[in-house]
Order: C-alpha cells, then structure tokens, then sequence
C-alpha cells in the first residue's frame, strides 16, 4: 500500500507543502491529497485589493497542479479524527484516511470579544468576506464614511487602499497604541506622512467596546461614526484541532516541534496559522504568509526525511522583513532581525512599493509553479516499513 498524506488546506502554507512533498516523495509509494473548501488559490495577502474593486488572477487548483502527482479534494473539512486518522468532509462526502496529516486549515477574523463585529462589521480574513467589503464599498456614495478598526499590518494596508482607491470617502483608522509603534523611527515618520497625505483620521490609544450599525464605541464611552466598520483587530484559528486529542495552545494552535511535527501526535504535522511553531530564538512564529511558507518547507522535508532514513534538516526559519503597502504606488519595508525585532533601516517609498508588490508574486508564482523553485533532486522512495513515519 502507498503511504497516505493528506494536506489540509491549500493556501500559501498548504499548497507549498504539497507541492515540495511531491517532488521529493516518488508518486510510487506515496499518494498526496490536497484539500481545500475553495476550488482556486486564494491570494490571502492581496484581500484588501480585491475589496476595493481590484480583480485578481484565478489560479484553479487543478491547474496548479496538473502533472504533480497531487489529487485535489474540493470539499469543507468539519472534523480531524487524531486517533482513527481519518478526515471528515462536509455535505455527506464522507472521510479520508491518512498515514501522515499535514494540518494548514489557516485562520479566520476574531471578534477578540468585542459585541456586534459578527452582526456589523466586515472583515478581509478570506475571499468571500473580501467580496462582501467590496459589494458594501462599491455602493457608498461620495462622502460615506469608512472606520478600520485595528492598526495592524492588515489595518494599515485595507485603511490606506480604501483611502486612495476612494478618495471621496472619509476613511479613519482605529489604533489601540501610538500608530506604528512597533516600527522603527524612520518607518514611522513615512508611515506617518502617507495616512496624512491620504486623509485618513486616525484615532490613537482607543479601544473598541462594541460595533454598531453606524459605527463603534470606545470603552471611553465615545462614539465614532461609520456606514462602514472593517474589523482587523486580529485572527483565530478554526476551533477544529482543539476539537481533537491534539495538544493545542490556548488558542487552539497546534503545539508542534522545530520540525512542525505535533508534539503529542507523531504522524500530523501542523503549519501556517494553525501551528504554534518555534521561531528564531524561541519565540513563536507569527501568523504570516512568512512564517507559513518556509513552516511548510520544513515541514515537507521532514516528512521525507522521515520516511526515507536521511537526516532530518536543521530548522533556519527566520525574518527578514515586515512588508506594508500603503496603495498601490506606496509601502515600507521594515527590517527585522530573525526573530522579528525591528532594525532601525527600513526602505519606504516607490522603491519598497516595488519590491513588495515583487515579494507577492513570488509568493503566488511559487504556489502557481510549484515545482520550479525546488534544486533538481531525485525523489526519494519510501522505505518498504510504512510505520516509519509514525516511531522515527
């Protein structure tokens, strides 16, 4: 029988792992099943675009990977089986088996507790959401007010597209601290300048008490008006792992190793968003498309290891930058040491624009050819004892 890996979710993390399993395991004596609700890959990292009208390319997951080897599964993930191994599918398509999980079901919007963001606000955590801001958007008319809620990376990039794709709108940004404050000092000041230059009020030190139909209310008891209210205030996982007997944080990521291998159950590896991951020095990785990417090379390549005796790859995940557009023709780029910390360098302007918008396709190229990036190397054969994945 062929070793069964089943890949949950194809986003940036997903798909990447599925595609270099592929090219190191030999077709032979494995089978790779990819599964994901959405028949196409969603550029996660480009929401804010599509909700302010812009179109992105369709990129069928069939199409990717056509000739791979990968079977894609097109269905809706309800439930993980950690002791029998198996999958449940949602609308009575039953169940798959696995020998090896690789779990990357990602992460959706959290209403961090806050009343009303479920009923009244919107959210860019997945395409479907996006297109909903963008129908909402698209119907108000010159002068219609628009709040983001949260000054994050995600708060920053959706409240300045908004600003320049509707210069007619009145735009405001909710921060909980000092905008950008985890920036470096030159970062900051350009930062500072591009909300200006694009009129967005930012309110600083407020927090957001509860969500209404025309606006949020601060616990200080004020009330900011809006037609619109984004929410970006952060991101939780699907309750599905803490559903299970995996060991999960208390905000049911899944614990794993420097390999990204569940620390309680040996045969399901974990990456992207859903994994709580060792990063550089200790500290957890981030929730990212930068910490999902190499998450699912590491954890690709110990699964291979794995099942053919060679020795298992040192764990070199690292930062380099927090990237952040500011519209299409505007970003910064701040340097980070390995573990996130910021540098006091940091490239603005035009020119980090560029590079960022550079740094997203690479992302979508590597997920669209997702064997071009690998160095030529003969795939490997799984050793005839399948237990190997599960004791190693």
């Amino acid at each position: 029988m062929k070793h069964r890996i089943v890949v949950l979710g194809a986003g940036y993390a997903g798909a990447n792992a599925a595609a270099r399993l592929a090219k190191r395991l030999h077709p032979a004596d494995t089978e790779i099943t990819l599964v994901n609700a959405d028949p196409g890959f969603v550029e996660r990292v480009r929401m804010h675009q599509l909700a302010t009208g812009q179109d992105l390319k369709h990129r069928p997951l069939t199409e990717v990977f056509a000739g791979t080897g990968v079977r894609v599964r097109v269905a809706r993930v309800t439930a993980v089986d950690a002791e029998r191994r198996t999958v449940g599918l949602a609308d009575d398509l039953g169940e798959i088996a696995y020998d090896t999980l690789v779990y990357a079901l990602g992460s959706a919007a959290a209403d961090c507790g806050v009343p009303g963001v479920a009923e009244h606000a919107h959210d860019l955590a997945g395409k479907q959401s996006a297109l909903r801001l963008r129908a909402r958007l698209a119907g108000l008319a010159a002068g219609g007010t628009v709040l983001v809620a949260g000054a994050g990376l995600t708060g920053i990039e959706a409240a300045t597209e908004i600003a320049e794709a509707r210069p007619d709108l009145e735009v405001s940004l909710v921060a909980r601290g000092t905008l950008g404050d985890w920036l470096s000092e030159k970062a900051r000041r350009h930062l500072r300048k591009a909300v200006d230059r694009l009129g967005i009020t930012v309110h600083e030190g407020t927090d957001v008490a509860g969500v209404e139909p025309t606006g949020v209310v601060t616990t200080d008891g004020r009330t900011i008006p809006a037609q619109v209210t984004v929410w970006t205030a952060g991101f939780a996982v699907h309750p599905i792992a803490a559903a299970t007997t995996l060991r999960v944080s208390a905000t049911g990521r899944i614990v794993v190793d420097e390999t990204m291998r569940s620390v309680s159950h040996p045969d399901v590896y974990a990456v992207g968003d859903a994994a709580l991951a060792p990063g550089a020095g200790g500290t957890p990785l981030r929730m990212s498309c930068a910490s999902g990417v190499p998450a699912a090379y590491q954890a690709a390549e110990a699964i291979a290891a794995r099942l053919t005796g060679r020795p298992l790859p040192p764990n070199k995940i690292g930062y380099t930058a927090q990237c952040i557009s500011l519209g299409r023709r505007d970003a910064v780029l701040q340097w980070v040491t390995p573990d996130d910390q910021p540098k006091p360098s940091s490239l603005t302007g035009k020119t980090a624009a560029r590079l960022k918008e550079m740094i997203c396709r690479t992302a979508a190229w590597s997920v669209s050819h997702p064997t071009s990036m690998l160095p030529a190397r003969r795939r490997h054969t799984v050793p005839v004892d399948r237990s190997r994945a599960i004791t190693a």
